[in-house]
């Protein structure tokens, strides 16, 4: 099946209204609800440039970051590896970013829409993959693994988690390991990415600054009043913050709200350049919405638990709609995050019965 086109936005040339300055929910948006289209971009600041490309899931786009190193293009975040991100690309290279070659490529975190490209930009133009220890290894973890049905521990997450019958019986008809699907083949070897790392790009110098629990080593570059925030950040969406198979006992969301705190050392008033949605400042206000969002759900979810639940159970506490048979994992996921949470902490704990189904009541 070919994939789905990735042209999420459209081309436009956008007027002075449409960039008008936007204040929503106590953060301030520079650049209004305007955004590149696809192959355009847009200078924010000078010698960074705003590139958006599509994506073919429920999220349709994704903010990539260009950055002027004077000799070449330094690029942040590379987009999904699908044929129509490479036509972007090329688009790109060939059109507003010709000229020059790209001398680096930094990525974020291991999520394809991230690292996608990576490969085949490093490989184009012969340099080295930059990108945190961590997320390099995860990445090259999960292309590796590849099989024909599901592991027994990936089926017993979901077991314990209070998938139904039919629902596990269904999980183990199919077969196991698509990330690698949509990452271009990634380079044998990388270039580390440390936390306080300084990287000197251009007339800028960035501080690398780490940022755990929606990934285990996300890197923010933070530059003189501006911060490029990945995934760590968004200003009108919440980060997915998820225990998967492969780590079933983490408690991703406390590194998540202990990154939040450690976050605040930046400060209040960099143009903050996510990821995703647009490009804004109010960095305080928004981790403060973050912590009280989770904090919310956290009580909520504990109340919910003065009669034993399971994870699934747990659906009804979390989400604001019913949860359909695509969202199962990512719900599955987040939800088991915020129960262990509360577990490592003493506010519930777990019965397992005889059918390895794990309930959580209220301590």
């Amino acid at each position: 099946m070919e994939p789905p086109p990735l042209n999420a936005v459209p081309d436009f040339a956008p007027s002075t209204a449409a960039r008008a300055p936007d204040s929503i929910n106590g953060l301030h948006y520079p650049c209004g609800r305007w955004v590149p289209g696809t192959a355009e971009t847009h200078e924010i600041l000078p010698g960074i440039f705003w590139v958006r490309m599509g994506l073919p899931f429920g999220l349709d786009h994704i903010n990539l970051w260009v950055l002027d190193a004077g000799d070449g293009w330094a690029i942040v975040d590379t987009g999904v590896g699908l044929p129509a991100s490479k036509a972007s690309w090329e688009a790109l290279l060939a059109g507003p970013f010709a000229g020059k070659p790209v001398t680096r490529v930094i990525v974020t975190h291991y999520h394809p829409d991230h690292l996608g490209m990576a490969g085949w930009l490093c490989r184009k133009y012969d340099v080295p993959l930059e990108i945190t220890r961590t997320e390099y290894l995860l990445a090259r973890t999960l292309i590796l693994d590849v099989r024909d049905a599901p592991p027994d521990e990936a089926v017993a997450f979901s077991v314990r988690a209070g998938w139904s019958e039919e629902q596990v019986a269904a999980m183990k008809a199919k077969a196991w390991g698509s990330f690698g699907k949509i990452i271009t083949r990634m380079p044998a070897g990388f270039k580390r990415l440390k936390d306080g790392d300084v990287l000197n790009i251009g007339a800028r110098q960035w501080q690398v600054v780490v940022g755990r629990g929606h990934a285990p080593e996300h890197a923010c570059l933070v530059s003189d009043g501006v911060m490029i925030s990945g995934d760590q950040v968004l200003p009108r969406i919440t980060s997915n913050v998820s225990v998967y198979p492969t780590e079933p006992y983490a408690d991703p969301l406390g590194d998540w709200l202990e990154s939040i705190d450690r976050l605040r050392a930046i400060p209040d008033d960099v143009l903050v350049l996510p990821a995703h949605n647009e490009p804004f400042q109010g960095l305080h206000t928004r981790l403060d919405q973050l912590a009280a969002d989770h904090a919310a759900k956290l009580e909520k979810l504990e109340a919910f638990c003065a009669t034993p639940r399971t994870a699934v159970d747990c659906f009804a506490a979390l989400f604001r709609r019913p949860i359909g048979e695509a969202d199962y994992g990512l719900a599955t996921g987040e939800t088991v995050a915020h129960l262990h949470w509360l577990e490592e902490r003493g506010r519930v704990h777990r019965v397992s019965d005889s059918s390895g189904v794990d309930r959580f009541i209220r301590a």
